[in-house]
């Protein structure tokens, strides 16, 4: 049995791979997404309801469908990284990272030593309960490592962290950010704009991709103006919601 192919490491490359944000912890959602034609859809651990059990059966209904998974960990955690990555994940966010030790340590959380710190376990569903030949020594070639920059301190620290060996590519908080720099909940001021534009170009600069979220889908072709490759375009609550309250003013009531 051959390494399952990581098909978001091969769609981030191209500018344009888009996106969804799954929030709310239900398989069966993320799976109607999967279904809907985007090329990524990511699992949240951060700020959505979902521990390493509940993200198994999201990561089973995503499989089935066209769409790659991507999961942002709660954290960089050498423990929940070894056990997402048992479970079959093979592209990961790790949130917060500040600065290249920081970058060095999430890498070495995704390798088996002597390269890294990562736990053996052989039969995993990321060895296909052991059916994958030399999954231990071929195991790094299909991971794909994400790192989220989301702080003023962060971004300007973005060339030494890209340039850390085994780091794929980046993603900008943009909410994260504009909080940093003072403008909470204010991601369209023209100075937050202009910080994550810049943040493309020096990813561009350094060969990296990087992705984003964005609101909709006007923003999330800004985005892609702006040079990032990658871009994440509302989540499954937020369609829901929105759709739910555009009906609900819709209809006339007696």
């Amino acid at each position: 049995m051959e390494l399952p192919v990581n098909h978001f490491k091969k769609a981030m490359q191209r500018k344009g791979a888009l996106g969804v944000w799954s929030m709310s912890g239900s398989p069966l959602v993320a799976e109607a997404l999967g279904c809907a034609g985007y090329d990524f859809v990511v699992l949240d651990m951060e700020h959505a309801p979902n521990d390493v059990p509940r993200l198994l059966p999201l990561l089973q209904a995503v499989a089935g469908t066209s769409a790659a998974p991507l999961v942002r960990l709660p954290w960089n955690d050498i423990v929940v990284v070894k056990q997402v990555l048992d479970i079959g994940a093979n592209s990961i966010m790790f949130p917060y990272i500040q600065n290249a030790e920081e970058a060095r340590r999430a890498v070495a959380a995704t390798r088996y030593p002597p390269d890294g710190v990562r736990g053996v376990a052989g039969m995993s569903r990321a060895t296909r309960f052991g059916g994958v030949g030399g999954y231990f020594g071929k195991a790094a070639d299909e991971l794909c490592v994400v790192l989220q920059l989301e702080t003023i301190e962060a971004v300007a620290n973005l060339a030494e962290i890209a340039a850390v060996p085994g780091v794929d590519s980046i993603f900008i908080g943009p909410s994260d950010l504009s909080a940093s720099m003072g403008l909470i909940g204010q991601v369209d001021h023209p100075s937050v704009q202009e910080a994550l534009a810049k943040a493309a170009e020096a990813c561009a600069a350094v060969g990296k991709p990087t992705g984003i979220l964005a609101s909709g889908a006007a923003r999330a072709s800004d985005y892609f103006g702006y040079g990032f490759n990658w871009v994440a375009s509302g989540s499954d609550l937020g369609l829901m919601m929105g759709a739910a309250r555009a009906e609900v003013k819709a209809i006339e009531r007696g």
